[in-house]
């Protein structure tokens, strides 16, 4: 099936391995140096380094719009246009190193991941579920509580450069609790140039890639 017909696409071997290795590297030393340089006083916590402050998933080390992960969200575009036929403008990049028991609660997603991606970048593997049905399972994102008659979802396994194309805001996407030591993957997130939102969340309305978030 299509992009178009089942709202997702697993597209393998998306970004070659050098880079895969490289982007993975360059994240695990980031994670390493901007946490001694907290720990130390050397430098205090700057959306430009990134935080242990996520939300979503607690304690992990993240970071909104990188400058090598938003150059890597703008760089895969001609081959995510391929696989979907839409017209994406990007968005925003969003990175994690996940640990042993974390979660990622059912959820969909903000208007600026109307199309989004998650890329596999190393570590132990971990799979992803979407929900295909478009279904409002979720009673509350932040307990993982979902509804007694919840679809099952697809599970999706992804190797390191492999990577789960999908309408963010339709399908309810999430993973199980992680019991491998660590994870690193991006999210990599658009808009239709010719859907709802058009160009409006061009950057996620920041002046250009690269640049940090703004609220």
């Amino acid at each position: 099936m299509s992009f178009s017909e089942q709202r997702y696409a697993v597209i393998r071997n998306a970004i070659g391995k050098e880079l895969t290795s490289f982007c993975y590297s360059y994240f695990m030393i980031k994670r390493q140096a901007v946490g001694y340089m907290y720990k130390n006083k050397i430098h205090g916590e700057s959306p430009l380094l990134g935080y242990w402050r996520d939300m979503q998933v607690p304690g992990v080390y993240s970071h909104y719009g990188d400058m090598v992960m938003d150059t890597l969200l703008a760089a895969v575009i001609p081959k995510l246009n391929e696989a979907s036929g839409l017209d994406l403008i990007p968005t925003y990049s969003y990175a994690r190193v996940y640990e042993a028991g974390n979660v990622l609660a059912r959820h969909k997603d903000r208007e600026s991941c109307e199309v989004s991606a998650t890329l596999n970048l190393g570590g132990d593997p971990w799979p992803i579920y979407i929900d295909p049905t478009g279904s409002d399972s979720v009673i509350d994102m932040q307990r993982n509580l979902v509804k007694d008659n919840a679809p099952a979802g697809v599970q999706v396994d992804l190797a390191p450069g492999d990577l789960l194309l999908y309408s963010g805001c339709e399908l309810e996407h999430w993973r199980e609790q992680f019991t491998g030591t660590h994870c690193v993957q991006v999210f990599l997130h658009y808009n239709d140039r010719q859907g709802k939102f058009g160009t409006s969340n061009l950057f996620d309305k920041r002046p250009m890639l690269g640049f940090p978030r703004l609220n």
